[in-house]
């Protein structure tokens, strides 16, 4: 379990015992992936920490991953069915969205709510239908509650959103979409420039849907931030996370170049191909006679690509934002491969090469989630905790009895929380603190000099809990071999 999975499954299991959540703006995200887990915890019958196992907590983010393939069927009646069939099939197998898609963490079900929030947003846009303006405020709100940085999706696909409204207000302006047109015609000399076409539905069902969705993406941050009404603090606190938000966004230590995530996304034998399709993509949609949903796809995909790339704050999962757009694009480039390949021949070429693509993100996914996944040298195990350390509960279980008291003294002793809590005797100190006499302790390196005099005698056993992190479980020296009694003279 990854520190943050570990630091998510405390926090699950205090809920299921009664307690209540609170949202903590410096270093947590919303209360969506709890409101999921919980449900799934209580039909698997875990009472609280010591009751919950891994793969009952890891079942929302495969749940969720799992509908975000479903989701993709959203966008057929506009990119069609080979694209969005394509997309969705670059998520099932691609090692990025299925590595993170069993990880307890927010990333995949935020990724998800964003899949519906476009789809919708979408439709909103070119039916002005009040049922999809609600919709796509319900996922909007869905995001929000799942993460704060939401914000700078919605910056992304506003722009997207805005350049389509603004291009179906001043239809005239036709001279940038009729270059592009023109480019395209010297590969396909039947390309035509035609007017974008109109969005349907009246301005008053806009407006009202838009509005509707709008009141809904507020109810939903008050039910979920408020925890069903129990601490509506959590609304204020949502406000006060922006600045610390802007600090994170600087780095603390996680910091990175501004190309890291096409890198991330271009390793492996599959990406480039999936980047090569993504850019066939692009191509396809500033080439487009109409300035549909496919435009929008990418005006996004490169809003969001520069945000994040721009911000130094970045880690592995966070380019899930980044794949989506990309995969949806890779669809649209998968159409164009298909329909360059007319005749019969030439298609079973592309079939060949489908297949071919299937094999390199089949072995991707099998290196990479499957057999190596908590590898040093894997770009998805992100400071991921060694299997090393699961020595450390079964070696603890041959010492220790029921009533073993545990001192814990390490800057940060995650995700040791979790990996401990069938023994029910634990403390945490930080280090310079005397813990006091137990029975084990569990110590960094830097806390164990601080504890020497006390640990004089101890015997040492070392853990690895993640790369360049060790941790040291020092166990009693044993008590000394009686004294045989003296022999009687004779």
């Amino acid at each position: 379990m990854h520190t943050d999975e570990a630091v998510n499954a405390y926090i699950t299991g205090r809920l299921l015992t009664g307690g209540a959540y609170h949202y903590d703006p410096r270093d947590r995200h919303g209360p969506t992936l709890y409101a999921v887990a919980l449900p799934l915890a209580r039909v698997a019958g875990a009472k609280n920490l010591a009751t919950l196992k891994e793969t009952t907590l890891r079942l929302g983010p495969i749940l969720t991953g799992s509908l975000a393939v479903l989701l993709f069927a959203l966008l057929a009646p506009d990119l069609g069915l080979v694209a969005a069939l394509f997309a969705a099939l670059c998520w099932t197998l691609a090692p990025l969205p299925v590595y993170y898609s069993r990880d307890f963490i927010h990333e995949t079900l935020f990724v998800t709510a964003t899949l519906g929030l476009l789809a919708y947003g979408w439709r909103w846009l070119k039916t002005g239908s009040v049922a999809s303006g609600m919709m796509t405020g319900g996922w909007a709100g869905l995001m929000l509650a799942t993460k704060e940085t939401a914000v700078l999706n919605f910056a992304a696909a506003a722009l997207a959103g805005g350049w389509w409204l603004i291009r179906h207000r001043h239809r005239s302006s036709d001279a940038i979409p009729r270059l592009f047109a023109m480019s395209g015609g010297f590969i396909d000399k039947n390309v035509t420039w035609q007017r974008p076409e109109k969005a349907s539905g009246t301005l008053g069902a806009r407006w009202l849907g838009f509005a509707l969705g709008g009141l809904l993406l507020l109810g939903m941050l008050a039910v979920f931030y408020s925890w069903g009404g129990k601490n509506w603090t959590g609304l204020a606190d949502l406000l006060r996370a922006l600045p610390r938000f802007l600090i994170r966004a600087s780095g603390e230590g996680h910091e990175k170049p501004w190309w890291y995530y096409l890198r991330l996304l271009g390793g492996g034998w599959s990406g480039w191909v999936l980047l090569l399709l993504a850019a066939a993509g692009a191509f396809r949609a500033v080439r487009s006679r109409t300035a549909g949903a496919l435009i929008c796809w990418l005006i996004y995909a490169v809003a969001i690509i520069i945000i994040y790339s721009a911000i130094p704050y970045k880690t592995p999962w966070l380019a899930l934002n980044l794949f989506l757009p990309l995969a949806v694009l890779a669809g649209a480039g998968a159409v164009t491969a298909w329909e360059l390949t007319e005749t019969l021949g030439h298609r079973r070429w592309f079939a060949a090469g489908l297949v071919g693509l299937i094999l390199l993100l089949a072995l991707d996914t099998r290196q990479w989630v499957f057999r190596r996944p908590a590898d040093e040298k894997n770009p998805y195990a992100y400071a991921h905790t060694g299997e090393d350390l699961l020595r450390l509960p079964q070696r603890l279980g041959r010492l220790a009895g029921p009533q073993s008291t545990f001192a814990v003294v390490a800057a940060d002793p995650w995700p040791l929380p979790w990996y401990l809590r069938n023994f029910p005797r634990v403390g945490y100190w930080q280090p310079g603190r005397d813990p006091g006499p137990a029975d084990f302790y569990l110590t960094s390196p830097e806390a164990a000099g601080a504890l020497k005099p006390r640990l004089a005698q101890w015997r040492p056993e070392y853990f690895g809990v993640r790369p360049g992190v060790l941790l040291i479980l020092w166990t009693p020296p044993p008590p000394p071999a009686p004294r045989p009694a003296p022999r009687a003279s004779p």
